[in-house]
């Protein structure tokens, strides 16, 4: 199982990204999807989450500008930021829960990390 990020990039306060998330491999189905991010020198921290049923939840901080939503036939989860900030700059990383064929549990999985950039 694999999650592929994707959409990062650099862009000036005020614009907006979509960020895109595809899990692939031997899926049985998958549970909650989220994306956390880190800045340098910081700690990991959570954006957002979406359970399968699509019930969102979002640190304070970033719910007013940003938007996670998932298409569970394509496996994918997506985080739409808007208003960017300079502090918004990050490392972005996805994470799924997944259950895999022939196993009774979910695992949590992480994708590579896309980079997003805001220039002030």
């Amino acid at each position: 199982v694999q999650l592929q990020a994707s959409g990062g990039g650099l862009v000036q306060a005020g614009g907006s990204l979509r960020l895109s998330c595809a899990a692939s491999g031997s899926i049985f189905n998958i549970n909650d999807m989220g994306w956390y991010r880190q800045a340098p020198g910081k700690r990991r921290e959570l954006v957002a989450t979406i359970t399968s049923g699509g019930t969102t939840t979002y640190t304070d901080s970033m719910k007013d500008r940003f938007s996670i939503s998932r298409d569970n036939a394509k496996n994918t989860v997506y985080l739409q930021m808007n208003s960017l900030k300079p502090e918004d700059t990050a490392v972005y990383y996805c994470n799924a829960y997944i259950r895999r064929w022939g196993t009774i549990r979910d695992d949590p999985y992480w994708g590579q990390g896309t980079q997003v950039t805001v220039s002030s």
